[in-house]
């Protein structure tokens, strides 16, 4: 792909970046230099999404922590890894067990929701397979800001004070003291341009780069999440820590007019972008800013959920496979389900959000799409002692139903919401891109894809352009951007279209394509404190 800005149906609103060397994408500016500052002292661009990532569960602990999950997609030499660093539930709970406590449906805030964290071993298993540094070194500026401090950016502060606010009235448990000494250490959320730091984060950040994630998993760390979990009545055991491994899986994809798209497979939801792209692959759009446009993308997206909601699971639990959500007969199938109104979707029969982002690439042509979560905010709102470790509460995605492909059982992975994106054409890369947010993630994949192949958008007005989101029925959230005239129109239609003045929920993106020439191409993301680092 030749980003030739010739071709461009749109005149740009913002500047996209361009380099040769190196650039880093992500939502945090403070994070993306971290991983510019290692590219600079030799590293590839997985050395740089590490360093990236780890630096992101400092400076915006608001959506991720080193007691999370990770997911990457790597392109290096000609070919495309996928790493699911993804926890299982404790052996330990079960929907039985919940039940005997008055436990009618799981919580989201506590030690119940709490999955074993993959956020460390994933950064070891890309160290060792793919780095170039040592990862002492490739964490030294996500430990050098976690003890030296740094000063909040504005979204990040205003993220944070929500989170404080909702949670000095809901949080009434001493297992929740940790997180209000660590996040709140002055009676409140710090403020935009105030610094904050955590030496206790710093110091399990230095243990995880020089034991590669054993002390984690299998030592001191390990140690004291089994001993507050046995505290307060959690189900996490060090034992389940110590079986936690990355699994290295084939990444999917489908065929978008010429390009392939590819996704992580399941306990992920990144097929539900694939089964939309699909769905909409059989017809012909000219023109973005359409009411005929955002009318079937919003029925594909509802379709795609829809199954996306009934059959995504542990892949060892799926009741269909990945083959047959993604035949070319299913999508025709629920392509003709498309009319003039909205529908209900509801699920066929296949035959047998917080989140951060980042992307990264170097001159080598390696490129990594890398997303990673504590799910929902600061996750369990659990802190470890003496840590700085916020615990995920991914487990919140489980089925309280023992008959659902997703319910809730010892041992078993979740339906996994985080979900990094990559681009090829001709079996050569294209590149990263993301869009974070919880269930909107596959519905911003859906729309950037569309923005960058059928519209013919740079990166960063992909990112830039107005945005929808199916909430479920036929409620869509739009931005206040959304022209009016469609949005009446789409409303004559029988969609229930609602204008929200705050954008933070339509997602937070990056994206890097590399040109022909080697040259890449980036943009970030408006909705929040985006920055590309370069060179």
């Amino acid at each position: 792909m030749n980003y030739d800005p010739s071709v461009y149906n749109y005149p740009s609103r913002r500047n996209v970046v361009y380099a040769k060397k190196g650039m880093v994408a992500t939502g945090q500016p403070i994070a993306a230099q971290a991983g510019l500052e290692i590219l600079q002292k030799g590293g590839n661009a997985i050395d740089a999404a590490i360093a990236t990532a780890a630096a992101l569960t400092v400076v915006e602990p608001t959506s991720n922590g080193i007691g999370g999950d990770n997911f990457a997609l790597v392109w290096l030499k000609d070919k495309l890894y996928g790493l699911n660093s993804s926890g299982k539930s404790p052996k330990l709970i079960s929907i039985d067990k919940l039940k005997e406590r008055g436990i009618t449906e799981i919580p989201k805030h506590g030690l119940i929701p709490v999955t074993v964290p993959g956020a460390p071993a994933g950064w070891v298993a890309l160290s060792q397979r793919f780095g170039r540094l040592p990862l002492t070194e490739v964490l030294a500026p996500a430990i050098r800001y976690a003890s030296e401090g740094y000063a909040l950016t504005p979204n990040v502060a205003k993220l944070w004070d929500s989170s404080y606010t909702l949670f000095k009235t809901i949080f009434k448990g001493e297992e929740f003291e940790g997180w209000f000494k660590t996040f709140a250490p002055n009676g409140r959320a710090p403020r935009a341009g105030e610094t904050w730091k955590s030496e206790a984060h710093a110091k399990t950040l230095k243990l995880i780069a020089e034991t590669n994630g054993e002390a984690f998993y299998k030592g001191v760390i390990a140690e004291k999440i089994d001993e507050f979990s046995r505290k307060y009545d959690g189900y996490i055991r060090k034992e389940d820590l110590e079986e936690f491994e990355c699994e290295w899986v084939e990444p999917i994809s489908i065929n978008y007019r010429g390009y392939d798209v590819w996704e992580i497979p399941p306990n992920g939801h990144g097929i539900t972008a694939l089964m939309a792209l699909n769905i909409l692959k059989g017809f012909e759009f000219t023109h973005r800013d359409t009411v005929d446009t955002l009318h079937k993308q919003i029925e594909a997206m509802k379709l795609a959920f829809a199954d996306a909601q009934k059959f995504v699971a542990d892949p060892r639990m799926m009741s269909v496979s990945t083959k047959q959500l993604l035949s070319e007969e299913y999508a025709a199938k629920r392509r003709n389900l498309i009319g003039k109104e909205a529908i209900t979707p509801e699920p066929g029969n296949p035959e047998t959000g917080g989140t951060v982002y980042l992307a990264a690439a170097d001159e080598e042509g390696n490129m990594v799409s890398f997303i990673q979560s504590n799910y929902t905010g600061f996750g369990s709102g659990i802190v470890i002692p003496g840590t700085g470790v916020a615990l995920h509460n991914r487990g919140l995605n489980f089925v309280f139903d023992p008959n659902h492909d997703n319910a809730l059982e010892p041992g078993k992975k979740p339906y996994h919401t985080i979900i990094p994106g990559f681009i090829t054409k001709d079996n050569k890369a294209i590149g990263p891109f993301g869009v974070m947010g919880a269930f909107m993630q596959p519905q911003g994949h859906l729309q950037v894809v569309m923005n960058t192949i059928d519209f013919h958008m740079n990166p960063q007005d992909s990112l830039d352009a107005y945005r929808w989101q199916w909430v479920g029925g036929k409620k869509i959230f739009i931005e206040p951007s959304f022209p009016n005239h469609l949005a009446v129109q789409l409303s004559r239609m029988g969609h229930d279209i609602e204008y929200l003045l705050d954008s933070t929920s339509m997602g937070r993106g990056e994206i890097i394509w590399r040109s022909d020439d080697g040259t890449l191409c980036g943009g970030t993301e408006p909705r929040t404190d985006g920055s590309i680092a370069a060179w």
